[in-house]
């Protein structure tokens, strides 16, 4: 995937979540869930948009943990919906779904970067390996 395709991927992600959350019947308890939903799935997209123009390698991967982080939690707040029996219908097993898989889209993106941001790091010889 692509960095477009993964800036339109979060982006409806957080679409989706804000047309579940904008149906649910009003409560204290929707209302609570339903805030913290809608700021870590919109914050996916927002930060993923942010990483994609990171000033450096390593402020790339930081924006990336943070997106990681956020996904996760909007799966925490979905799985809240489900158990607590307030919202167990396809949309948000859809969600959820797709929750995990941006989760784990950005763990497997992070562990590249670093990756790759080690290979390119040259040490500098040392005193010994010179002589």
């Amino acid at each position: 995937m692509n960095e477009k395709d993964l800036k339109i991927r979060t982006k409806n992600f957080a679409l989706a979540v804000i047309k579940f959350v904008g149906v649910l019947p009003y409560s204290i308890v929707n209302r609570n869930l339903g805030d913290q939903l809608l700021r870590s799935s919109t914050s996916v997209s927002a930060n993923y948009r942010a990483a994609c123009r990171g000033r450096s390698k390593a402020e790339f991967i930081a924006k990336l943990g943070i997106c990681e982080e956020e996904a996760d939690e909007a799966l925490h707040w979905l799985e809240l919906f489900i158990e607590s029996g307030i919202a167990d219908t396809e949309a948000i097993q859809q969600l959820k779904k797709e929750a995990n898989e941006l989760t784990s889209i950005f763990a497997a993106s992070i562990k590249t970067s670093r990756a790759n941001l080690q290979s390119k790091i040259i040490l500098p010889k040392s005193k010994i390996q010179q002589a």
